[in-house]
């Protein structure tokens, strides 16, 4: 009736305090007891129902058993990689820089393209008019 698998099980404290807990509760409502105690056990265990179960299922008698399962492997494949063969060199890098640097330091501010995307609905046309006397 009782497989090998179920007296071997580990446990872990929650799995045990929930197992603990429910078969306490069965013998608090005069529930049989699976293990054969002895009076002076039992007077030994306040006739405490957790204590009880707690010996029954340190005996390996109780028939629960836990079922833990394991997530599921998703075997996908992987798709290629698109790899840049052509990465630029710190001194293509570094002359890319110098020449964003040159451009605004030529133009004399940040924003300098901003007014190129006809956008211009964050400029005031007090700004604007000092702008055009400039």
């Amino acid at each position: 009736m009782f497989s090998d698998n179920m007296a071997t099980q580990e446990f872990s404290k929650y799995e045990r305090a929930r197992i603990i807990g429910a078969r306490g509760l069965q013998i608090s409502m005069d529930a049989p007891l699976l293990i054969d105690v002895d009076e002076k056990e039992l007077d030994a265990m306040n006739f405490d129902p957790l204590k009880i179960a707690e010996r029954e299922l340190d005996s390996g008698v109780l028939p629960i058993s836990v079922d833990k399962p394991m997530p599921k492997k998703n075997e996908e494949a992987i798709e290629n990689i698109r790899v840049d063969d052509e990465v630029a060199s710190d001194a293509e890098k570094i002359a890319k820089e110098n020449e964003m640097v040159a451009e605004i330091s030529k133009s004399g501010s940040m924003n300098a393209d901003d007014s190129s995307d006809g956008n211009d609905s964050h400029v005031s046309e007090e700004d604007k008019a000092k702008a055009e006397l400039e």
